[in-house]
This record gives structure tokens, sequence and C-alpha cells, in this order.
């Protein structure tokens, strides 16, 4: 099928985070681009000021009669119910339906793809190799599952000759793309309710591996054959090495298999923010992008929305991040820790489905037991419904903290508010982040 002879695009669920950066796509190659979503949101509303037609209510009336199955492609988000209005008519009209990994299958495959999995870091890994690539004048545009500060967009774009993308493991999407170039920068078991174990899980990050046509770098460690390895102080085939703190920018040399590059500056907190930047240094070196520019790129990286955002207001640090996994609120709440010692810090924690509760509630107990102190919100429900016996209520009675307590969202800004705090984060995938606004707006009147 070719995805790219049609004038119009519509989108089931436009206001998803990979959703908008294909709908950018079409948008930049002059196609309109039209669509339905639930519930309007700060990225729906950018979309419709670059010029998508959305509108918010699953209604035939809504459907323009001026859409034809020979003119329009239907491109859909898998959270999507499937007996949802408008879904229904266009399957039942004749309409090709793709689902949104199967456009970025072809989009990618038409290119040179370069695609990252992972459980954790594709978003910043694939982010700063955009950006690098980008920096650098490659024709080259990259699918983002984040918003880039400083493009305020989650699609780059400077030609389509390479294409970065993130591959996706949820309902083991990651399988529609043939890459050039693959980076696995993580396999912890995530998504048990689709691959039901952590064996099968790890298959499929294998399955992806011999997708990868031409090279593979992944973390130092990973069970993955015939690979590149990249780490940090780890004896990886690229590894950064002899790394430094000053004023909580990072510094760092990188050991290639060739020879020792020195004085790498990123001002992203945490090491595991410096193992995604040299995964992204080490593609580019390979794809021959001079070292000099590659660190002037990597300099002058802003970071990814909602990846350890970072505001100092009025004598307090607020920082946000999109850490829904164990794995992950480990790297957050490590990153804090190591950058404010002996500083009091209040989490504020929204678990993200049901399943992944149950499936990690050991973990998360763990991980948020390092905070000082912790409001626990309910869980955000996404695409499922309850499972008996998992609540906010469960995890909480794990956590080893005597500072703890389970609040509503909508209740969680006046309890954040009767806190005493030096650093206050907070962490999530749902909906959390609307509280972002809000607080930043109460430091700011003091």
């Amino acid at each position: 099928m070719n995805i790219l002879n049609r004038k119009y695009y519509y989108f089931i669920g436009a206001g998803g985070i990979g959703m908008s950066a294909l709908a950018r796509y079409f948008k930049s190659l002059e196609k309109i681009v039209i669509g339905y979503d639930k519930t309007p949101t700060d990225l729906t509303r950018e979309l419709e000021r670059e010029g998508v037609d959305l509108h918010f209510e699953d209604h035939l009336d809504k459907i323009a009669p001026y859409l034809t199955p020979q003119n329009t492609l239907v491109v859909y988000t898998p959270a999507v119910p499937k007996e949802l209005t408008e879904f229904q008519y266009f399957l039942q009209n004749g309409f090709d339906i793709l689902k949104r990994s199967e456009v970025l299958g072809e989009i990618t495959d038409a290119t040179y793809g370069i695609a990252v999995a992972g459980t954790h870091g594709k978003t910043t890994t694939s982010s700063l190799l955009g950006h690098i690539l980008h920096h650098s004048e490659m024709e080259s545009s990259a699918f983002l599952g984040g918003v880039l500060e400083g493009y305020d967009s989650n699609f780059l774009n400077n030609g389509h000759q390479i294409t970065v993308s993130e591959a996706d493991e949820f309902d083991r999407s990651f399988l529609r793309l043939s890459p050039k170039i693959g980076i696995i920068t993580s396999m912890d078991a995530d998504h048990l309710d689709i691959y039901g174990n952590k064996e099968e899980f790890e298959e499929a990050f294998q399955a992806f591996s011999k997708k990868i046509s031409e090279k593979t770098f992944v973390k130092h460690g990973l069970p993955i054959e015939n690979a590149t390895s990249y780490g940090v102080e780890s004896g990886a085939d690229f590894d950064a090495v002899n790394i430094r703190i000053e004023d909580g920018v990072y510094h760092f040399d990188l050991q290639t298999p060739d020879e020792l590059l020195q004085n790498f500056t990123l001002k992203l907190p945490g090491k595991h923010n410096v193992e995604n930047a040299v995964a992204a240094i080490s593609v580019a070196l390979y794809l021959k992008i001079p070292v000099h520019k590659i660190k002037f790129a990597l300099e002058n990286f802003k970071g990814v929305k909602r990846r350890f955002n970072r505001w100092d207001i009025n004598g307090k640090v607020y920082i946000d991040d999109y850490a829904h996994h164990p794995t992950e609120l480990n790297a957050v709440i490590g990153s804090v820790k190591e950058i404010f010692p002996g500083r009091k810090i209040l989490g504020v924690f929204q678990p993200h489905l049901f399943s992944r509760t149950r499936d990690f509630m050991d973990g998360f107990a763990e991980s948020l037991s390092q905070f000082d102190e912790l409001i626990l919100l309910d869980i955000y429900p996404a695409r499922e419904l309850p499972i008996e016996g998992i609540t906010s209520d469960v995890l909480l009675e794990k956590i080893n903290l005597d500072q703890k307590e389970i609040s509503t969202l909508q209740d969680a800004m006046r309890r954040i508010q009767s806190k005493d705090f030096d650093v206050l984060v907070t962490v999530g995938a749902g909906n959390i982040d609307t509280l972002v606004k809000p607080i930043k707006t109460w430091l700011d009147e003091g």
C-alpha cells in the first residue's frame, strides 16, 4: 500500500503523543489532516494551531461527506476502543484503516530507518539522536514520544532521508518496523497484561533485534547477540568514562573501540541519561557525524518535557517526570538525591494501569520508600478496567514511610500546599501532568 497517495489523513486518537507526531509528518507533506480525540489537551490545541482540524465528539455528523475510501487513509491508536462510532463507520464503509505502528513502519521502511527500543530511555535517547542529526544538518526527521524543549514539538523535520523513531513494545508494535539501525536501551519486563510473563517479553525484543538489518547497539549486559554494546563505566564497546559533575552538569569522556574522545557535556541529570547520550553518540559516530558537531548538539540539548523537568522557584525546587515503572522511579529519585543531598523530598506519584501496579507492586513500594514524604494518588486506569484487590491503598500499606497518604488528583494541590519540603517531585504517566501549571503558579506566588 502506498500510504502517501491520499489527500486526507483521518486520525482517531489524534492527541496521543505518537499519533500527533505522525499527524505533523503528514502536515509537513502538505496533506490535509483531520480527526477525533476524546478530550482537548495542550497537544490537541497545538495541532489545531498548526492547521489540523480536530473534533471531540464521537458522532457520524463529524465525518465530512467528501471523505471516501479512495482519498482518505484512516490511522488509529490501539488505545481507541473498536466500538467507537467513527471507527465502525470507516470499517463498514471500506476505508483503509491502519494502526499507528503500521503507518510508522511504512514510513521508516521507505527511509534509512533508525529505531530505538527499550522499556526505559527510548524517548530521551531518540530525542538526543534526532537533535544531533538536526543540528548536524543531516536530512532527517524524528518521531518522538515526548515534546522537546527548544523545539516545542514531538516531530523534528529536516528532510526524510533518515528517520528516527521509537520502537514501542506495547502490543508488539515494534515488530512492524524493519530498521537499518537499532538501539535497545533496556529490557525490564513491562506490559505483562499483553505478554503474560518476562520470558515472552524478552523474546519479543530478541525478535525485534533480528529485524535490524545493518547495525545494533545495546546497553551493556543485555542478552542480544551480534550487537555493539554501550554503557557507563562498564567496559562496553562505547563506554562513558571519567565522569564528573560540575554545577549539576555532567562531563565525561567516551572510550570507543578505536580511541578516547574527551570532554562531552550533558545538562540532563543522572548517569542513566549519560548512558542514553552514549547510545545516541555511538549511532552518530557510526553515521560519520563529526565529533565537534556531536559535542555542540549534546551540550545544547534542553531535554524533553516530563523527563526530569526542573524549576527553581522562590527557594524551592520542583521536578516533574513521566516515570511509571520501578526502574524509572529509582533513576529519578536517585538523581534527585544525588543533586540535592540532605534536602527534604516530597513525592507525588500517580500509578499508571491496574495491571502494572499489580505486576510490580513490591517494586513500586521499594522505590517510593526512598522519598521523605509521599502523596500517593489513585491509580490512573488508561485503557483498563479495575482489578479486584489492586488499589493505591494496598500499595500504600507496603511503602516503608512514616509520612505517607492517599489523595485524589483533585485534592492533591491542597495537600501539597499543606506540606513542608525543599524539593517537590511529581511522577507518573497518567494525567498527573495537569498539576504542573498550578504547582508552578503557586510556588511563583510564594
